[in-house]
């Protein structure tokens, strides 16, 4: 089956983090101006291509199984390269189209999908539960801005 989607604009990540909207989509800004988070939906355009040979990879985080499978990790090398992101609005320039964010970790260039306003009722878990390998990770967006992730990653 065939799934038409469409950029709608770009991240820019060289002087800080933003989202470029493409003119015809700017007008979709009209009242996101509140949300202090947004989530991007992006394409891991720079990814290598997919291999369907490698559902599951070698221990790509520290501490973790020495298999994985690809649903089980946030790899960018996915049947499709779609990633999700949390990002705080820094400001919304409507009439240019522009989101600009505190962070995002989206490369410069990055095709964007969609944005979405974060709600705390849906993709905030309570009670959500993590393997021991990651239950050192930030318990934050915030805080994962600046987490020595090089210190995680064996990729």
């Amino acid at each position: 089956m065939e799934i038409p989607m469409r950029e709608i604009g770009r991240v820019h990540a060289n002087r800080g983090y933003s989202v470029a909207l493409s003119e015809e989509f700017a007008e979709g800004l009209t009242a996101l101006s509140g949300f202090s988070h947004v989530m991007v939906i992006w394409y891991a355009n720079g990814a290598p291509a997919w291999d369907a040979t490698r559902l599951t990879m070698d221990k790509p985080y520290r501490g973790a199984s020495d298999r994985m499978g690809v649903f089980a990790t946030r790899s960018p090398v996915r049947p499709n390269g779609i990633c999700v992101s949390i990002a705080e609005v820094s400001t919304i320039d409507e009439k240019k189209g522009i989101v600009k964010l505190r962070w995002i970790d989206a490369e410069d260039g990055t095709p964007v999908l969609d944005i979405k306003p974060y709600y705390h009722c849906s993709e905030y878990a309570r009670d959500a539960k993590y393997p021991e390998w990651c239950a050192d990770w930030p318990t934050c967006l915030e805080d994962s801005a600046t987490f020595a992730w090089d210190k995680v990653f064996l990729f």
